[in-house]
Protein backbone atom coordinates (compact mmCIF):
# COMPACT_ATOMS: atom_id res chain seq x y z
CA UNK A 1 0.00 0.00 0.00
CA UNK A 2 3.08 2.38 0.57
CA UNK A 3 5.90 2.35 -1.87
CA UNK A 4 9.35 2.81 -0.21
CA UNK A 5 12.61 4.08 -1.88
CA UNK A 6 15.87 4.43 -0.03
CA UNK A 7 19.11 6.49 -0.89
CA UNK A 8 22.56 7.79 1.13
CA UNK A 9 23.93 4.61 1.68
CA UNK A 10 27.92 4.01 1.60
CA UNK A 11 30.87 3.19 2.76
CA UNK A 12 32.49 5.55 5.76
CA UNK A 13 35.23 5.25 7.94
CA UNK A 14 34.73 4.57 11.92
CA UNK A 15 33.45 7.42 13.76
CA UNK A 16 32.07 8.84 10.58
CA UNK A 17 28.27 9.74 9.62
CA UNK A 18 25.84 9.23 6.91
CA UNK A 19 22.31 10.61 6.17
CA UNK A 20 19.89 7.81 4.95
CA UNK A 21 16.41 9.44 2.78
CA UNK A 22 13.75 7.63 1.77
CA UNK A 23 10.75 8.52 -0.58
CA UNK A 24 7.36 7.23 0.46
CA UNK A 25 4.50 6.83 -1.90
CA UNK A 26 1.14 9.03 -1.00
CA UNK A 27 -1.26 6.86 1.04
CA UNK A 28 -4.92 7.67 1.84
CA UNK A 29 -4.38 7.65 5.60
CA UNK A 30 -1.64 9.96 7.45
CA UNK A 31 -2.04 8.28 10.63
CA UNK A 32 1.11 5.29 10.82
CA UNK A 33 4.24 4.78 11.25
CA UNK A 34 7.55 4.91 9.50
CA UNK A 35 11.05 3.68 10.83
CA UNK A 36 14.49 2.25 10.06
CA UNK A 37 15.63 -1.14 10.28
CA UNK A 38 18.64 -2.87 9.51
CA UNK A 39 20.26 -6.53 8.70
CA UNK A 40 23.59 -7.84 8.05
CA UNK A 41 23.92 -11.54 6.47
CA UNK A 42 22.30 -14.51 9.12
CA UNK A 43 21.10 -11.85 11.68
CA UNK A 44 17.46 -11.18 12.21
CA UNK A 45 16.34 -7.77 10.73
CA UNK A 46 16.47 -5.24 14.14
CA UNK A 47 14.50 -1.84 14.10
CA UNK A 48 17.15 1.11 15.39
CA UNK A 49 14.66 3.84 14.69
CA UNK A 50 11.00 4.73 14.28
CA UNK A 51 8.62 8.22 14.10
CA UNK A 52 4.71 8.78 14.00
CA UNK A 53 4.19 10.00 10.51
CA UNK A 54 1.58 12.86 12.50
CA UNK A 55 2.39 13.76 15.62
CA UNK A 56 6.40 13.50 14.84
CA UNK A 57 7.02 11.40 18.49
CA UNK A 58 10.18 9.54 17.99
CA UNK A 59 11.51 5.60 19.37
CA UNK A 60 14.59 4.35 19.38
CA UNK A 61 16.46 1.29 21.08
CA UNK A 62 18.74 1.69 23.58
CA UNK A 63 21.32 -0.17 21.66
CA UNK A 64 21.38 3.20 19.11
CA UNK A 65 22.60 5.56 22.24
CA UNK A 66 22.26 8.85 20.97
CA UNK A 67 23.99 8.07 18.11
CA UNK A 68 20.84 7.98 15.49
CA UNK A 69 18.26 10.94 14.61
CA UNK A 70 15.05 9.73 12.77
CA UNK A 71 12.93 12.81 11.09
CA UNK A 72 10.15 13.61 8.13
CA UNK A 73 9.14 15.83 5.93
CA UNK A 74 5.13 15.11 5.92
CA UNK A 75 4.97 17.42 3.03
CA UNK A 76 7.22 15.91 1.06
CA UNK A 77 6.63 12.47 2.49
CA UNK A 78 9.66 11.88 3.23
CA UNK A 79 11.82 9.83 5.88
CA UNK A 80 15.42 10.57 7.16
CA UNK A 81 17.92 8.74 9.00
CA UNK A 82 20.89 10.39 10.30
CA UNK A 83 23.82 8.06 11.39
CA UNK A 84 26.37 9.07 13.46
CA UNK A 85 29.40 7.75 15.08
CA UNK A 86 29.37 5.12 13.07
CA UNK A 87 31.66 2.15 14.13
CA UNK A 88 31.59 -1.47 12.24
CA UNK A 89 29.20 -3.01 14.37
CA UNK A 90 26.28 -0.42 12.19
CA UNK A 91 27.30 -2.18 9.04
CA UNK A 92 24.44 -3.69 7.59
CA UNK A 93 21.95 -3.37 4.93
CA UNK A 94 19.21 -0.34 6.43
CA UNK A 95 15.76 -0.95 5.32
CA UNK A 96 12.87 2.05 5.30
CA UNK A 97 9.64 0.66 6.61
CA UNK A 98 6.26 1.58 7.13
CA UNK A 99 3.72 0.10 10.08
CA UNK A 100 0.32 0.90 8.22
CA UNK A 101 -1.57 -0.72 10.98
CA UNK A 102 -0.96 1.77 14.14
CA UNK A 103 0.43 4.66 15.33
CA UNK A 104 2.02 5.95 18.73
CA UNK A 105 3.52 3.78 19.75
CA UNK A 106 5.31 3.13 17.04
CA UNK A 107 8.43 0.46 18.19
CA UNK A 108 6.36 -2.48 18.02
CA UNK A 109 8.73 -3.63 15.57
CA UNK A 110 7.01 -6.59 14.30
CA UNK A 111 4.06 -4.80 12.84
CA UNK A 112 6.41 -3.19 10.27
CA UNK A 113 5.47 -5.27 7.02
CA UNK A 114 6.35 -2.60 4.38
CA UNK A 115 10.03 -2.15 2.77
CA UNK A 116 12.28 -0.41 0.57
CA UNK A 117 14.51 -2.93 -0.97
CA UNK A 118 17.71 -1.29 1.05
CA UNK A 119 20.63 0.41 1.10
CA UNK A 120 23.87 -0.44 2.40
CA UNK A 121 26.25 1.33 4.84
CA UNK A 122 29.43 -0.12 5.10
CA UNK A 123 32.05 1.09 8.36
CA UNK A 124 35.24 0.09 8.23
CA UNK A 125 37.54 0.25 11.28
Amino acid sequence: QVQLAESGGGSVQAGGSLRLSCAASRYKYENYCMGWFRQVPGKEREGVAAISRRSGRTYYPDFVKGRFTISRDTAKNMLFLQLDSLSPDDTAMYYCAADLSRSDPCDVWHLYENWGQGTQVTVSS
